[in-house]
């Protein structure tokens, strides 16, 4: 293998993510580099964390595309209010032979019930 080539495939690996890269690879890498500890002793995630420090990549946490949302506390009887006006409108719909928006009302029943028990235990 040519100088050039060899060079190519380990610019080819500063362009891609560290965690994608084999532990072969890994250890490619990590021998550029002044090391204490022996290199193919190193598990996968020590060679990341060695390459990162290496050439002074500093860790980002992913960022949270969409913010969480606060939980809505209901208390028991707010639930099983909604659950009633769900299974009216769920009948209304079953009359005027809507089947999407009956599925729909249907599920909606089934995760108020779930947290119904769940509010009922606490």
């Amino acid at each position: 293998m040519s100088e050039e080539t060899h060079k190519k495939e380990h610019k080819s690996h500063d362009d891609q993510h560290l965690d994608k890269l084999t532990v072969k690879e890994l250890r490619e890498l990590a021998e550029q580099f002044p090391h204490e500890k022996a290199v193919h002793e190193m598990k996968k995630e020590e060679l990341v964390a060695f390459i990162k420090e290496a050439k002074g990549i500093k860790d980002e946490p992913h960022a949270h595309k969409h913010k969480p949302k606060g939980k809505i506390r209901m208390t028991k009887p707010e639930v099983k209010a909604k659950i009633r006006e769900l299974k009216f409108l769920h009948g209304r719909a079953l009359e005027d032979s809507d089947r999407e928006k009956a599925l729909l009302l249907r599920r909606q029943i089934s995760r108020l019930k779930k947290i119904s028990r769940r509010v009922a235990e606490a």
